[in-house]
């Protein structure tokens, strides 16, 4: 065999070999297409649908950073040290349309750390369809009629009860009118004062209230009433939301519980939750800067305690607010016969 045999019987060979790994080469699949996220503009900014469905989402929330000193205006004395709480909320919020109306899911988890102790929470969860809602949020007694001022210490003279598990139903008219009727459970509430007072019924008849609102361009009036069925006592609410230009808006609101006992610490109405007969908030909003919001805040209660706020929310870049606050309780009656003047600032980023 001499060396040209070799070559052509070698050029063969690979021929063949290359032939046949042709025969065997692997098909690649064609990549599947890819369902890029659509934005949902049917309720709002922030909302997409989420992928293969036809329901909209919506993730949002807040990380807060606070921090007090000075005296504890909600119950006297001096704090003697910073009290300090960082606060992680998120917020999913579901909907999609149906034959019924549009079906929505709240949720809002709550993770906080405060001088030292974890905590969580769950503020928010709820269910929704056309105008029904069930599921546990905040006291409809106070957030029907708005929450206080801008300020944060809104409460010292308290308006409100806590979050519940409740039902209840809006009817929303098309000429700025809307009205709701509820039934809750009740909570348990500690009291500035000391001790915890138990909201909770204690029998199969919940707790009732129902609300009306008229809200046009020049601001709102709403008003609240609702029954206590464990202590069988009443409270009842009205507010006036006025807004003098773009940059200036002032409320006032009032509130009346019946048979408030002034030998305990709380006379024990779920509704009424302020200390005596009547109470009464006003307050002042005024956009000063494209960046810069001032916010004030007076109350009343007819034991005999004022409480004052003001502060300052300013945007120091989109998404970041910085606001420090400053707060006087003048005591009196049950509260004690004191003055307490304290001080805060907050950071918050919202998303």
């Amino acid at each position: 065999m001499n060396i040209k045999s070799i070559l052509f019987g070698s050029a063969a060979a690979l021929i063949a070999v290359t032939g046949a790994r042709a025969a065997d080469a692997v098909v690649v699949a064609e990549p599947e297409a890819v369902e890029y996220v659509r934005v949902c503009d049917a309720y709002g900014a922030g909302f997409f649908y989420i992928p293969g469905t036809e329901t909209c989402l919506k993730i949002s929330g807040y990380l807060r950073y606070d921090a007090v000193g000075g005296d504890d205006v909600y119950s006297g004395g001096e704090l003697g040290t910073w009290w300090k709480r960082s606060r992680a909320t998120v917020r999913f919020d579901a909907r999609s349309e149906t034959e019924l109306g549009t079906l929505r899911s709240y949720i809002e988890t709550r993770f906080q750390y405060t001088n030292g102790v974890n905590a969580t929470e769950l503020p928010q969860a709820y269910i929704e369809l056309g105008g029904f809602r069930i599921g546990v949020s905040d006291e409809i007694y106070g957030s029907w009629t708005g929450y206080a001022g801008g300020v944060i210490n809104d409460d010292v003279i308290n308006y409100q009860s806590a979050t519940t598990n409740q039902v209840s139903y809006t009817f929303t008219g098309g000429n700025g009118f809307s009205a709701i009727i509820a039934a809750e459970q009740g909570s348990a509430i500690t009291y500035p004062t000391g001790g915890t007072v138990d909201h909770r019924i204690d029998d199969y008849m919940p707790h009732v209230l129902a609300g009306a609102k008229f809200e046009q361009a020049w601001g709102s009036i709403s008003g609240v009433v609702g029954y206590d069925s464990r202590v069988e006592e009443w409270a009842g609410k009205l507010r006036l939301d006025v807004k003098f230009s773009d940059t200036v808006s002032a409320f006032v609101m009032g509130g009346y519980q019946s048979d408030w006992d002034d030998s305990t610490s709380a006379n024990g109405n779920w509704f009424g939750t302020w200390y005596g007969d009547y109470a009464i908030w006003g307050g002042l909003t005024a956009k000063v800067s494209e960046k810069a919001t001032v916010n004030g805040q007076v109350a009343y209660e007819e034991d005999g305690t004022w409480a004052a706020a003001l502060n300052v929310q300013y945007e120091l870049v989109p998404g970041l607010v910085i606001t420090p606050e400053i707060d006087y309780t003048k005591f009196d009656g049950q509260r004690g016969n004191d003055d307490a003047f304290g001080g805060m600032i907050r950071f918050q980023r919202n998303f």
